[in-house]
C-alpha cells in the first residue's frame, strides 16, 4: 500500500487479551461445536479480545495523540486475574463467554481508560461496560444458533490468569469483503514500575506502514 492508497481513517479500540493458554482452554470447549455450526461466524482465536472501549473511526493522525496517556493508564493499574466463564448472546445473535474474576479492578481501569480518552478530545459512544469476549456471529435470520451454543457455555469456567498488557487495536472492519481483522497498534504493561513505552505492530501488518505510535524494542504480545 502507497502514500496515496494508505486509510484516511482506521477503526479502533481499546483491550485486554487473554493469555494463549486461556484461549486454548475455550477453544477446546469449543472444538465441537465448530464442526456442527460451520454456518456461524466464529471470530479467530488469536483475534479474541476484551474490549474495554470501542473508539470507531478515527482520523489517523489522532491515533498517536492516545499513546502517552494510554501508557499512563497502564502503568497506574495492576493486572487484574480474570477468567473466562459461561456463555450468554446478544440479541440472539451474537454468542459470547463471559468474565470472572476481578471484575471490579476490571472496571476501574475501563473507566479510566475511557475518561483518558475523552481528555485527548475523543468523542465515542460510551456504553456501559458488559465485560465479554465475542466468539461468533450468527448469519441474518439464524436466531437459533447463538442462544443454543451459549446455553452449552453454561457450565465452562476456565482457569484465571493476569491481564498484562493494555492494548490499543486497529480492525479492518468495513475495508474488504474478507472476514475481519485485528492488529495491535501499541499494547503497555500494566502495572506500576513496568516499562511504559510498549509494544508495536506496523497497522496494518501487511502494508508496509510505519507503527502510528512511536516503536518499542519490546515487541512480545499475548493476544
Amino acid at each position: 500500500m502507497n502514500e496515496q492508497t494508505q486509510p484516511a481513517t482506521i477503526r479502533v479500540f481499546i483491550a485486554l487479551a487473554p493469555p494463549d493458554a486461556a484461549k486454548e482452554e475455550l477453544a477446546r470447549e469449543l472444538r465441537p461445536v465448530y464442526g456442527t455450526h460451520p454456518h456461524l461466524r466464529w471470530n479467530r482465536v488469536e483475534d479474541w479480545h476484551i474490549t474495554l472501549a470501542f473508539l470507531g473511526e478515527l482520523p489517523a493522525e489522532t491515533v498517536p495523540l492516545l499513546c502517552p496517556p494510554l501508557a499512563d493508564v497502564a502503568a497506574a493499574h495492576r493486572p487484574p486475574r480474570l477468567a473466562l466463564r459461561g456463555g450468554g448472546d446478544f440479541d440472539g445473535r451474537v454468542l459470547w463467554t463471559g468474565i470472572d474474576g476481578d471484575t471490579d479492578a476490571l472496571h476501574e481501569l475501563a473507566a479510566d481508560v475511557r475518561s483518558t480518552v475523552r481528555s485527548c478530545g475523543i468523542a465515542f459512544e460510551g456504553r456501559p461496560l458488559r465485560p465479554h469476549l465475542t466468539l461468533a456471529r450468527a448469519r441474518r435470520g439464524d436466531l437459533t444458533s447463538a442462544g443454543e451454543l451459549a446455553a452449552g457455555l453454561a457450565g465452562f469456567t476456565g482457569r484465571r490468569w493476569p491481564a498484562e498488557r493494555l492494548h490499543l487495536v486497529g480492525s479492518n472492519a468495513g475495508r474488504s469483503s474478507g472476514p475481519i481483522r485485528y492488529r495491535d497498534i501499541m499494547a503497555w504493561p500494566l502495572g506500576p514500575g513496568r516499562p511504559d513505552h510498549g509494544s508495536s505492530t506496523p497497522w496494518p501488518a501487511t502494508d508496509g506502514r510505519r507503527p502510528a505510535c512511536p516503536p518499542a524494542a519490546d515487541t512480545a504480545h499475548d493476544g
